[in-house]
């Protein structure tokens, strides 16, 4: 605890000098190298603190505005990570199943996380269902496998893809090359292939 407290102490020194001797040309080269040296990381291993206890700050000892004119990142978080209702869940985990029935589980995952990553895109529905219903856009859809119940490891699939935001999300598409009866699909640039699925941006 006498560690935790002094990183927070150091920590809001360090601050302060940004707020109380702004950059001039004489102290550039001081607060660059604090800039580059004594991150949270550093500050850490320097006090023998583990990631845990650094984690309790959370930077709860500065208000919101202390943290939006910081010139530093003390604790990066995924706080853009999107986030989903169970319905939505569930309306995923059964296009994982129906789509990536008989896949290995790394597809399945991948799979999930197209969906999602069209959510997060500019040129598609902005939520899962509008993204899954969208027209011609997933074959369970049409054939109606969509309403078969999904499995445990299509639920533990979308739980991994939720998780991993950030892994694979240039991924937009995915198709069987075997399969595939569109030209056009087959001109989208295949980042990886899974099983029988290539998974293309």
């Amino acid at each position: 605890m006498k560690k935790l407290f002094t990183l927070v102490i150091t920590i809001t020194l360090v601050i302060g000098s940004y707020t109380f001797f702004p950059t001039t040309q004489i102290n550039a080269e001081s607060e660059d190298s604090i800039q580059t040296s004594d991150t949270l990381k550093l500050l850490c291993k320097k006090y023998g603190i583990d990631k845990n206890e650094a984690e309790l700050i959370d930077l709860r000892f500065f208000n919101e505005e202390e943290k939006a004119n910081s010139p530093m990142t003390l604790i990066e978080k995924k706080d853009n990570s999107l986030t989903i209702s169970n319905e939505e869940k569930n309306l995923l985990a059964r296009l994982v199943h129906a789509e990536a029935k008989g896949e290995p589980y790394v597809g399945k995952v991948a799979v999930a996380t197209v969906v999602l990553n069209r959510v997060e895109h500019k040129q598609f529905p902005d939520t899962i269902e509008e993204v899954i219903y969208e027209k011609n856009a997933f074959e369970p859809v049409l054939n109606g496998s969509i309403n078969e119940p999904a499995d445990k490891e299509a639920m533990k699939a979308v739980q991994d893809a939720l998780t991993d935001q950030g892994n694979d999300d240039e991924l937009l598409y995915f198709y069987n090359p075997e399969t595939a009866t569109s030209d056009w699909i087959l001109t989208r640039e295949v980042i990886k292939t899974v099983g029988n699925h290539a998974f293309a941006i």
